[in-house]
């Protein structure tokens, strides 16, 4: 006898349905599975076998065979299991195979038969609801992750035993039921929700850090902020995703189908609506990054995907872990090669990132630093300068006078910034509504010249520019990219001479870095 049902495995942020496909005949006892399986999908045999007998359905002595198609793609998790427990009922004719064609099965077994949660519900669900099925059945835990899908019915299960009698059309039978199209679960919010959200008008004065935060929201440009410890710098950087424009359901789903792969997605929140802030320690490793392992799960640049990653302390990164952003800055995505296959994730995030200007942190306050010339070349080379020549603006910030510390009013607030960032935004998002994408960071160099074209003397000033700081074409691309975003903050169709000197002074990063030291 013979069936066949349908399951999925990740690959990358992406989900491959699979069929399993069970053949039950006569011949010598034996359960064999084939279809390139991992370590984890050849042991589910014994899982099955052992779930099955303890929920009521020995298995016959007879012969089993179990394939995976296609069977050029590598199957890895546990979340086959209930699709070849499933397949073997089918076959043997325990189960109805009426409703088989239209459903999708994920999730793991117990030995006892529990049907046991799973990462990545959200995508497998997403993919099946594209191919066209229309119900799913997953994990009584995963239940409310599914039903984020809408356009089908979802069922969970807590045990086998349900899902036979499910199958069957049996009356009674334990389970959270069935979530239609037209029932979906609110999304209003996710993880980040439990405190109030950070506000710049809770810090004291630091007008040009927060104007370097405004124009780097604006355009989605990454942001450096150079200066002593205390001076407000992470304090800022926390306070971004207050002033980012709201998601759009389409980066809702992709946000929080990366979070459902790493198992991190609260269901109960819905779809994430908030975008991410990641931050790092200084200790982590390039694979903890950029993402890795034997089966690819996503790293702290793909989680950071549509928001923030921040990088405290940025000298203290080895330069090897910072040097793997080179190329997912350019990009905006991931890409990571086994010998299985090659799995790509996404990385579209802003960089901000924070650092000290020497080892002890005030330098040029020569009172407090006692830091050589030397040392301060040393400290500042930790950060090289191809990921340097990646960064937009670099704001120097000083010292929080007392004055300034002393105001307690008439701070300007996250959601007075958020108004010129968004009015930014619709400018942007009207003039390249022909060209595929949305920020004045994502212009490529060939369109450079069409978007941030410069009058005579503003022209005169960029060549002075170029020649004494020393720029790269990448730099000076990226500080007329810059000068067009401050351009549009002013609701200016060209850019004037006072943007292109705004932005100037946020290049500094391309002199000689560590020149006011010798």
């Amino acid at each position: 006898m013979y069936s066949s049902v349908t399951t999925a495995v990740l690959h990358g942020m992406d989900a491959v349905l699979v069929k399993v496909e069970a053949d039950v005949s006569a011949g010598l006892p034996t359960f064999e599975m084939v279809g390139f399986l991992a370590a984890e999908v050849k042991e589910a045999k014994e899982r099955v076998r052992t779930a099955l007998k303890n929920c009521g359905f020995p298995l016959p002595a007879k012969r089993i065979t179990i394939s995976f198609s296609p069977a050029g793609i590598r199957k890895s998790g546990s979340g086959l299991d209930l699709a070849v427990a499933v397949a073997i009922l089918a076959a043997l004719g325990v189960v109805s195979g009426q409703k088989l064609a239209q459903m999708i099965f994920l999730g793991e077994l117990n030995l006892n038969g529990k049907v046991v949660p799973v990462p990545g519900v959200l995508p497998v669900v997403a993919k099946a609801l594209e191919s066209g099925y229309l119900i799913s059945a997953v994990p009584e835990e995963n239940w409310q992750e599914a039903s984020l899908v809408s356009g089908m019915e979802h069922v969970g299960f807590s045990n086998l035993k349900q899902v036979a009698d499910w199958l069957n059309g049996k009356e009674g039978w334990q389970g959270p039921g069935l979530r239609h199209p037209d029932a979906m679960p609110g999304r209003g919010g996710n993880a980040w929700t439990g405190s109030p959200e950070p506000d710049f008008s809770e810090i004291n004065g630091q007008k040009l850090l927060k104007r370097a935060c405004e124009i780097a929201v604006a355009g989605r440009h990454h942001l450096l902020m150079l200066g002593p410890p205390g001076a407000g710098k992470t304090m800022a950087a926390r306070r971004i995703p207050s002033i980012l424009p709201p998601m759009s359901e389409q980066e809702k789903m992709e946000v929080s189908k990366l979070y459902s792969i790493c198992g991190m997605l609260d269901e109960k929140e819905g779809l994430i609506s908030k975008r991410p802030f990641r931050s790092p320690h200084h200790m982590i490793t390039p694979q903890g990054l950029t993402g890795g392992g034997s089966v690819p799960r996503p790293g702290e640049i793909s989680l950071a995907h549509k928001g923030v990653l921040f990088l405290d302390e940025l000298t203290e990164y080895k330069m090897g872990t910072l040097d793997v952003l080179r190329q997912p800055l350019e990009d905006h995505k991931i890409q990571i090669v086994r010998t299985h296959g090659k799995y790509t994730f996404p990385a579209d995030f802003m960089l901000v990132a924070a650092m000290n200007p020497c080892g002890c942190g005030y330098y040029p306050d020569m009172q407090k630093c006692h830091c050589t010339g030397a040392e301060i070349r040393k400290y500042r080379n930790r950060v090289s300068q191809p990921i340097l020549d990646r960064i937009d603006l670099c704001a120097k910030v000083s010292k929080i006078e007392y004055e300034d510390l002393r105001v307690k009013e008439g701070q300007e607030s996250s959601a007075k910034m958020r108004e010129r960032v968004m009015l930014a935004g619709e400018r942007q998002e009207w003039r390249y509504r022909e060209y595929g994408y949305r920020y004045n960071s994502q212009i490529p160099a060939n369109r450079i010249a069409a978007f941030c074209g410069l009058g005579r003397e503003a022209e005169r000033q960029m060549r002075l520019i170029y020649d004494s700081f020393g720029l790269s074409a990448r730099s000076y691309h990226k500080l007329l990219k810059t000068a067009r975003t401050i351009a549009d903050l002013e609701d200016s169709e060209d850019i004037q001479m006072e943007h292109l000197n705004e932005a100037i002074c946020y290049r500094t990063i391309d002199r000689n870095f560590w020149e006011d030291a010798e």
